[in-house]
């Protein structure tokens, strides 16, 4: 035990490239720091994130470092599997090296030879590591979760493999935490629970009744595409050819805003949504003769689905062209406009009868969702809508104005203007490290741990009533104060 004992404090006191390291007692109670990984997909980023739990019970959030490098995959015309690996594999260690410069000082040493040399500079280890451990592409992923072992055993501290999509919608309790930094610390870290959710990016687009860190009911979820991977493949063909060649990914949703609204929010600052469901069927005309369904508009299931927008798109471009007509400049832009239009709207009605729905009755797993009448639908899950007094929007499409637009003026026109939106910033809305450290830092202070033997894992649910699990369902996870 002893010699254990001296082989941690020397893991924890080693000498880097003239730097420190430390880890202090006086520190370990209120203050945690967790390096975090994110490489799920194209993104290969890390961030430090600090909580700090105040004496006054109120908590604040610093992030010391945050970097993100995205795969160069445009010239697949998508994400790709060997170029995204392969780039996790360039920047991963490099990053991570960069963050150590950030690590926080710990305190000063004057040098042992006491000739007024320059003191060591003292920093804090990270108290633990958190990594995204899925659900995105398994090598990919991989690549994190490994580094992130490594990590922890060379420091001799514990791991936390993070749910990615937990992560994203706990964002919105890091930015309160950080905005709480000042002189006015928030007395609890907002939205508190319970909340609904709803993470839209191009592999995921959920509504969520999250109600507490480890219980988030799905009420509704797309049943072909995500909406950012339908704004992606709708832009393509839309966009001007020299907006397509100014960007190096794939990513062209926050490009078609741009082109659909070049002077911001004033171009939509008139917009009015349907003030029924009656309206929300209604066919709208243009000058254009064209037109793009609403999905699921005659009915009230809960569900989503993106995958006709690309393919109208695609017959309304393919017709001008059959005509020998060249689509102008302004025609573009509506039809930009009206992309956006049918997705947001959709997505704001479904987000409406989830709200509706909210009763008190049991909960059922969207898996069976299918099973049940459209009045079982309506009322799955275990929280009254009154108590619902937030809706988290976050996910790479989160930044786009013209969403909040939308769904702030549909929760208006529809009776829940009582409803508070919060949406994190857009740096923090696409995948990002600084939104796994802040997932870890919850998980770790409500007891979880993740064993060294942990995989990555490529489909991972957050309900805990689907095949799965949800977050707790996958073996690998340790509860420190089970254990005790």
């Amino acid at each position: 035990m002893l010699l254990l004992r001296q082989a941690r404090i020397a893991t924890r006191h080693r000498q880097c490239a003239g730097l420190r390291y430390a880890v202090s007692s006086s520190t370990w109670r209120r203050n945690l720091l967790t390096l975090a990984i994110e490489s799920s997909c194209d993104d290969t980023s890390v961030a430090l994130v600090e909580k700090i739990n105040n004496p006054d019970q109120s908590v604040t959030a610093k992030v010391h470092f945050l970097q993100n490098i995205t795969a160069n995959t445009q010239k697949y015309r998508g994400i790709h599997p060997i170029e995204t690996l392969l780039s996790h594999q360039e920047h991963l260690a490099k990053l991570i090296q960069s963050s150590l410069e950030s690590l926080p000082l710990e305190q000063q040493q004057q040098s042992p030879s006491g000739n007024g040399e320059q003191s060591a500079v003292m920093r804090r280890l990270p108290d633990f590591i958190s990594a995204t451990r899925g659900p995105g592409m398994r090598s990919n992923l991989s690549v994190g979760l490994d580094t992130a072992k490594g990590l922890a055993v060379a420091w001799q501290i514990p791991l936390v493999g993070v749910h990615h999509m937990q992560a994203h919608l706990l964002t919105p309790r890091l930015v309160s935490a950080m905005e709480g930094g000042g002189d006015a610390s928030p007395t609890t870290t907002q939205p508190e629970f319970p909340f609904i959710s709803m993470l839209i990016s191009g592999g995921h687009s959920i509504i969520a009744n999250s109600k507490s860190l480890l219980d988030h009911d799905i009420l509704a979820t797309t049943v072909d595409i995500g909406m950012g991977t339908a704004l992606d493949k709708a832009a393509r063909p839309i966009l001007p050819q020299s907006m397509l060649e100014s960007t190096t990914g794939t990513m062209y949703g926050k490009l078609l805003e741009q082109f659909a609204f070049p002077n911001g929010p004033s171009d939509y600052a008139d917009y009015q949504p349907p003030k029924s469901r009656g309206e929300e069927t209604e066919q709208r005309e243009n000058k254009w003769g064209w037109s793009i369904t609403s999905p699921f508009a005659n009915t009230r299931e809960l569900k989503l689905s993106f995958s006709n927008v690309e393919s109208t798109v695609t017959r309304i471009l393919a017709a001008k062209k059959e005509a020998g007509v060249e689509m102008s400049d302004d025609e573009k832009i509506d039809l930009a406009r009206e992309v956006m239009r049918v997705c947001f709207e959709h997505l704001a009605s479904r987000m409406v009868i989830a709200l509706e729905g909210l009763k008190g009755q049991p909960h059922v797993p969207s898996s069976k969702i299918k099973l049940l009448t459209i009045k079982q639908r309506l009322y799955r899950s275990s929280k009254r809508h009154d108590k619902i007094r937030t809706l988290v929007l976050s996910g790479g499409v989160a930044s786009n104005g013209f969403l909040m637009k939308v769904l702030r003026s549909f929760l208006d026109a529809r009776g829940f203007n009582h409803i508070q939106i919060i949406s994190p910033p857009p740096v923090l809305c696409t995948d990002n490290a600084a939104m796994i450290g802040w997932a870890g830092l919850e998980m770790y202070e409500a007891g979880w741990r993740t064993d060294l033997s942990a995989k990555a894992i490529r489909n991972w649910t957050l309900d805990s009533q689907e095949p799965d699990g949800g977050i707790l369902g996958p073996g690998g996870w340790i509860n420190k104060d089970a254990a005790t």
